[in-house]
Formats: C-alpha cells, structure tokens, sequence
C-alpha cells in the first residue's frame, strides 16, 4: 500500500458524518457519567420503555471513548497525509506542534482549576485517597500516565479520572510520527497496524488482577488508534463504489447498534473480544463515512448541534464532569426525586455543550491560533539544508 508524491491539500473538508459521530460518542460519555448518578432505569422512563434500552443510554460511555479513539486515528493520520502525501514524509517537529497546541493548552485550564478546587476542598474534587495526592495527579496528568496511576493507586475524582483516555491517545501520538518515519512503506506500517488492533483482545485477556488497569491500559486503547490509522491508509488508496460504501456503514451502524443494546448477552459469548468486534464496527462505519464523504454535500436536517458536539468533543470531555457534578448537586438539593430524575439529563447536555463552546470560543481556540503563529515564526537552521519552517 503505497501512495504516489503529489501536491495536496494543507487540510481536509469538514466530514459532517464524521463530525456526528464524534458527537454521538461525546454525548454517550456525558449520559453515562449522568447514569452512574441518575440512572434512567430508576426514573418514570422506565414506566415505558425497557431497561435495556435506558441501560444502553446510561453504560455506553467506555465503549464511546474506543469510538473516539478509532476516530481520533483516522483524523490524525488523514490530515498528517493531506499536507505529507505520504506519512514516511511526515514533519516530526510539525507534528509535535501541532498536537501540542491543541491539546495543551485545554489541559493546563483543567490541571490549574481541579487544583484550586482541591486546595479550597471543593466536594468532588478532593483527592483524599491513601496513597494519592495532588501533586503526584498533577505530574500523572501532564507525563501521560494518569491511566497508569489510577491503575496503581485507585480512582481519582471524577474530573481527573476522564485524563486516563488522554494518556493513552497522546501517548500513541509521541511515537506515531517515528514509526511513520522508521517503517517507510505503507504497505509494511499497514500490517504492523493490523498486528496491533489484532493483540487487543489478548491484551485484555492478559490483565486479571486489577479491574481498574484492565480498564485503562495503554495497548487496548492504542489498538483502537491504531484501527483508525489503518483506515485512514485504505480510505486513501482505495474507493470503492457508492453501493459497497453504503452496505460497509449498515454493517458499522448495525454492529455498534447489536453491542449498544445487547452486551450483556454478548459478553459471555466473545468476553474481552467484544472490544476488538467495537472496534472493528467503529472502523467499518468511519471508513463508510470517509468513502461516502463529498465536501460539497449539505449535512442531514436537525444534526447541527450534534455536529457542533463533536467538534468540541475535546472541550466537552474535559469539562463535563464539571457540569454533572453541579447538576446532581443541583437534583439532590430540590429534593432528588429519582422518579423524575430523567428531567435533569437535558439541562446537562446542554450545559456541558454550553462550557465546552464557552471555552473553545474564548480559550482554547485563541490561545491554538497565538501558538500556532509564535511557532511558525520559529526557524530551525539545517547544516546543508535550507532553513525549514514549522507549520
């Protein structure tokens, strides 16, 4: 599998099923960290509609966030191939930049507000665990080993613990530029990405005696970014016709659909290996999307704000446990009435849409663009080369 040199694009055109699904996943994780305070099961829904279905709403948030990893792969490696061409031509140092711009920033407002929260003894927000402390969160959560930490020493609270799926995506992302670079053909890095989707369920299988790492390793989470950069690599070489693309999105829609509605049935059947079948649904329907995506055709009716959700996925994740946290404070000072507890989802989604655009649009945004155009004005001098430009 390997791509001619060619002039291309220095960005891709807004993919608004991909923008949909990102907002789909978002969505769940924020209804399941609701669910684990709120649950739909308890609450007047459940006079008329079966728990399976309110249980699928509350407990799909893990599952969520393996789709966000196929999709976090795709994006990267697509966006790294329109400005490269080839991913063997890969800017390291661009690269870097790049990530660092974007996810850096949203995490030093995170880290700096949970630690005064933690410091004047906020609710929720105390790390009070033996063996834990604030300082040793701060170095887990900026090193890319929150996952890890929590593994050895126990839940963090709820606003630290959603770094764990940060850990392992910038993780992957430090050495995915090297690997593009030491592994030239993309025929050869196409299979060493097989290999790695493939060694997720024995990964899981491997890990018995903590429930919190099995949960949280570094491999299982790799393997589903990896999935998406393999799919990045066949959407770009290959394009079937418009019939197998549709038929490939049915069979993505309805496996993630099958594991959204019947895991519990599943698990005794395929155990750690539903996770694998996850991610191999996510990538059938990412594939689909980017195989049915025409940049001049207008998004479906009524999808625009679950498009604006995946957009501001990252600032949503971030911060939504902000919003949970003060809504169920909210529901159980007005007397938490569970009957009616499902009244308080709605408020929740949108607030946590409200603080994730509240902070792109004033923050993070702003601070991407100021760093973005610092570091371009950097110079890198080369012995024999002309002087290269960080973009």
């Amino acid at each position: 599998m390997s791509f001619p040199q060619q002039s291309t694009p220095a960005s891709l055109p807004r993919n608004h099923g991909i923008d949909s699904l990102r907002g789909l996943a978002i969505l769940l994780v924020v209804l399941h960290h609701m669910g684990l305070r709120i649950a739909l099961k308890s609450t007047a829904l459940a006079d008329f509609l079966p728990a399976r279905v309110l249980n699928a709403f509350n407990y799909n948030g893990y599952e969520a966030v393996f789709v966000f990893f196929v999709i976090s792969g795709f994006l990267i490696a697509s966006h790294a191939l329109a400005r490269y061409g080839r991913l063997a031509q890969i800017d390291v140092r661009a690269f870097y930049v790049r990530r660092a711009t974007r996810i850096v920033p949203c995490l030093v407002l995170l880290v700096a507000v949970l630690a005064l929260l933690d410091g004047l003894g906020a609710k929720d927000y105390v790390i009070d665990r033996e063996g834990q402390s604030l300082g040793r969160a701060i170095v887990a959560a900026f090193g890319l080993h929150l996952n890890w930490y929590e593994g050895a020493t126990g839940y963090l609270p709820g606003n630290w613990d959603v770094l764990w799926s940060l850990s392992i995506e910038e993780t992957f992302y430090l050495g995915f530029p090297l690997l593009c670079l030491s592994v030239r053909s993309e025929r050869l890095l196409a299979i060493v990405l097989v290999a790695l989707v493939l060694v997720l369920p024995f990964s899981l299988m491997s890990i018995t005696d903590n429930e919190i790492w099995k949960e949280k390793a570094y491999l299982p989470g790799m393997a589903a970014i990896a999935a998406g950069v393999l799919v990045a690599l066949i959407a770009r070489c290959w394009m079937p016709r418009r019939r197998v693309a549709t038929a490939l999105a049915a069979i993505g829609v309805a496996g993630l659909l099958t594991l959204m509605f019947a895991m519990r049935e599943l698990w005794p059947l395929f155990h750690d290996t539903v996770m694998l079948l996850l991610v191999v649904c996510s990538a059938c329907l990412v594939l689909a999307l980017a195989w049915l995506h025409d940049g001049s055709a207008c998004p479906l009716r009524a999808t625009g704000w679950l498009r604006s959700m995946g957009r501001l996925s990252y600032e949503i994740y971030l911060g939504h446990m902000f919003v949970v946290f003060a809504v169920v404070a909210a529901f159980n000072a007005s007397g938490g009435n569970l009957h009616q507890g499902y009244l308080w989802y709605l408020p929740a989604v949108l607030l946590a849409w409200a603080l994730g655009a509240l902070v792109a649009r004033l923050y993070t945004l702003p601070c991407e663009s100021w760093l973005r155009k610092r570091l371009q004005k950097l110079r890198v001098p080369r012995t024999g080369l002309a002087t290269v430009t960080v973009a």
